[in-house]
């Protein structure tokens, strides 16, 4: 069975992403659910499920209206946040769409948010917020030792699953990335193809986990080239990766 992943866009810079075989589908963190109406309308699919990465409210406002046309199930981490019936789920979780023969792991990855999910089978990973291409979530609840970790676990995923994160935000991650490495010709490289998808108004996305593994600086924070960097910015002793990560994450929020 082929699965297509077509990303619904939503807002100024979301994509609601939306798995299916022409017949049934999977979305991920609708936030609008005209959008997705539409597209379902459009494409004459049934909704067999929701899956929510967190709270925000671009990312779940279109739950209620959604669930009260399909009544499909939503999964969702325990967060009395978001609105809808829930069922809830946890880090080692699975998740099957029998239907579409998907099956989900559930890593629970706190950091943008305290309760942030993703979910990833052997070929994709939905991330949310979590990890963006070349960058990552704003630091809005969790700690730096949190979000570090958080990444760590995506970090340790296979070099080739697909990255869908729910932001358009890799061009403006690559002038960050590039700030803090000018000199780093893979990420001069990136640049090309990403000007030549951008410039057809293409998504950026997916990435891939090797993609971002050599040129994502946030998951760059315990090698040693990055942390001298951070030192001299900052003027103080990198103890840690964490500390690294934390640095970074403010350096980034400022830019």
């Amino acid at each position: 069975m082929t699965i297509k992943i077509h990303p619904i866009k939503a807002f100024n810079d979301n994509y609601i992403w939306t798995l299916h075989d022409d017949h049934y589908a999977v979305v991920v963190d609708p936030g609008d659910p005209h959008v997705v109406l539409e597209y379902l309308s459009q494409h004459q699919l049934s909704l067999l499920g929701i899956l929510i990465t967190h709270h925000h409210y671009d990312h779940v406002d279109g739950l209620v209206a959604l669930q009260e046309q399909w009544d499909c199930p939503v999964y969702a981490p325990n967060d009395e946040r978001i609105p809808g019936r829930l069922t809830t789920v946890k880090q080692g979780d699975v998740i099957r769409f029998d239907a579409l023969s998907l099956c989900f792991n559930v890593l629970f990855t706190p950091g943008h948010t305290l309760t942030h999910i993703c979910y990833h089978d052997d070929d994709n990973l939905f991330c949310g917020d979590t990890l963006f291409s070349l960058g990552c979530g704003r630091m809005f609840e969790g700690t730096a030792a949190q979000f570090y970790n958080a990444l760590s676990l995506l970090k340790n995923l296979p070099d080739a699953i697909h990255v869908y994160c729910t932001h358009e935000y890799t061009e403006s991650n690559w002038q960050f990335a590039n700030h803090v490495r000018p000199n780093d010709s893979q990420l001069q490289a990136f640049k090309k193809s990403l000007d030549a998808k951008r410039s057809q108004q293409l998504p950026s996305l997916p990435s891939t986990l090797a993609t971002e593994k050599a040129l994502n600086p946030f998951l760059h924070c315990d090698q040693a080239d990055l942390q001298k960097i951070l030192a001299q910015k900052f003027n103080q002793t990198i103890e840690s990766p964490e500390q690294s990560f934390g640095l970074l994450r403010h350096w980034k929020d400022h830019f």
